[in-house]
């Protein structure tokens, strides 16, 4: 059996950064500034699929100072 062909609940940043819609690099930033949980495996990183659903989950919740909760945290909303 070889384990190439196994589902891993792990995602490089290059995953990462595609299902987030952003750069690797700011993949890296979030990795380092411990939003994005994530483990090192020698020069590289992995992020669990749990991680980036809960960051994505905490990214997607409404501002406590909005009205009607549709303005979300970081948004620009007038």
């Amino acid at each position: 059996m070889s384990i190439a062909n196994v589902p891993s609940p792990y995602l490089t940043v290059a995953e990462v950064a595609a299902a987030l819609r952003v750069s690797k690099m700011t993949v890296y930033r979030l990795v380092r500034a411990y939003p994005l949980a994530s483990v090192r495996l020698g020069n590289s990183y992995r992020v669990p699929e749990k991680a980036v659903e809960e960051y994505i989950k905490k990214a997607g919740t409404p501002c406590p100072g909005s009205k009607d909760g549709s303005a979300t945290h970081g948004s620009t909303a007038e």
